[in-house]
């Protein structure tokens, strides 16, 4: 869950050309670096770099002063220590039908000399836009966690998950499974492009996500500790406001207005139009969505619609948005909805973290309402894990919302720990 009504700039010709599938996505961007170049494994692996483009080359200071120039807010630049280079790549993944595709992400290293480096997996919340990710995006909101972390001395990796960024096709949202594979084969495509800039991945694993990044956040804790790849290991898991009981209390929240009604209306449309496109919820949109926009609403959710245009083209509840039968089913979810909320609600049940956690969340969030932090607690502690109190941060503002200053404010915090855990 995200700024869904931001736009960033982004070129317009880079988006339609991967969109259209007129050009492959490794192909866009100047300089960008042959596959063959990199790492001699076969094409059909995962993780496999495709193309790595430098984007950036910045000093300290340019970090700290990009980092506080955000007008919704400034970021703390305390922990900025050296200068950050960062890269767009393109690699290898899977769709969530185990199908090969393409993905790209955003990759950060410190200019600190040190040729092995500790790594931190980010993983990014809600975006309705292809260019509203790290690995293109120009905002300081899209680049703040990357900056923040590498300057701190860090290897960063920020996965933009299917569909968004250069990935073709259309994104999956809180599809736990895929944007499990996406942050895992980023840091199998990262561990590949290292050696070629004089640096090396250690196997500790710092990770953390916002909002629908922290369920991603904790799949990748997961998927490491149950081995899916021995050169990687979970050191410390940082999810923050996250949604992770979406049946038994992100959804009711958005039903009964708990949650800011306009994020209640997109995150609802998300909810349907997503999991519909791999547990088919519904036969037609009508079933489930009012008209007009029963007719619009699956179009405007493909990825090549900014925020604002979304925000401006659906209403202001979710009772204009929703049919009866789309209320009935939110309310007491069936079927193919039942089947993708039991996937998304695992993330803090069925497994026992052995890293250390902690969660974060802002009180009075205005989106990803307290109670799935309380969920998500619960949850570990009675399987045994020695959770501490959740991390209050406040009541952080960013832009007017709770939420978005939740990951502001716990990007400082999370480098702090980060930084001290061995």
């Amino acid at each position: 869950m995200n700024r869904t009504g931001k736009m960033m700039v982004l070129s317009s010709m880079t988006v339609a050309l991967v969109v259209s599938g007129s050009v492959s996505a490794g192909a866009v961007g100047a300089g960008a670096v042959p596959a063959a170049a990199v790492h001699g494994v076969p094409d059909t692996a995962r993780g496999r770099l495709v193309s790595v483009v430098h984007l950036r080359t910045l000093s300290a200071p340019q970090v700290a002063a990009e980092l506080r120039s955000d007008e919704d807010g400034a970021w703390d630049a305390g922990a900025v220590r050296y200068g950050v280079d960062t890269y767009r790549v393109v690699y290898r993944t899977v769709d969530p039908k185990g199908r090969p595709t393409t993905a790209s992400g955003l990759l950060a290293f410190p200019r600190n000399g040190e040729r092995r480096l500790r790594t931190v997996s980010f993983t990014h919340g809600t975006e309705l836009f292809k260019g509203d990710v790290g690995s293109v995006s120009t905002e300081v909101w899209s680049q703040a966690p990357a900056l923040t972390y590498a300057s701190a001395g860090f290897a960063v990796v920020l996965p933009d998950y299917l569909g968004l960024g250069l990935g073709p096709g259309r994104q999956q949202w809180m599809d736990v499974p895929s944007e499990t594979t996406t942050a895992l084969d980023l840091l199998r495509a990262a561990d590949s492009y290292a050696p070629a800039v004089g640096r090396q991945l250690g196997r500790d694993v710092l990770i953390t996500g916002f909002s629908q990044g922290a369920s991603a956040a904790l799949g990748l804790a997961r998927a490491l500790q149950e081995g899916a790849d021995p050169r990687f290991r979970v050191q410390a898991l940082a999810p923050v406001s996250g949604a992770y009981a979406f049946r038994d209390v992100a959804l009711p929240a958005l039903l009964d207005g708990r949650a800011d009604p306009k994020d209640g209306v997109i995150y609802t449309a998300l909810a349907l139009v997503s999991f519909n496109r791999l547990h088919h919820v519904y036969d037609s949109p009508g079933e489930v969505f009012r008209a007009p926009y029963s007719r619009t609403i699956e179009g405007l959710l493909d990825g090549t619609h900014t925020g604002q245009e979304v925000m401006a083209r659906t209403p202001d509840t979710v009772h204009e948005l929703l049919t009866a039968r789309g209320r009935a089913l939110l309310a007491h979810p069936t079927g193919g909805l039942a089947a993708a909320l039991r996937i998304t609600d695992g993330v803090c049940t069925g497994w026992t973290p052995k890293a250390p956690v902690r969660l974060y969340y802002a009180e009075g969030d205005e989106q990803a309402v307290n109670g799935n932090s309380e969920h998500c607690q619960a949850s570990f502690r009675a399987r045994g894990v020695e959770v501490p109190p959740l991390i209050d941060l406040g009541t952080p503002d960013y832009g007017g919302s709770r939420h978005l200053g939740s990951q502001r404010a716990a990007t400082a915090a999370i480098v702090r720990w980060f930084t001290s855990v061995r």
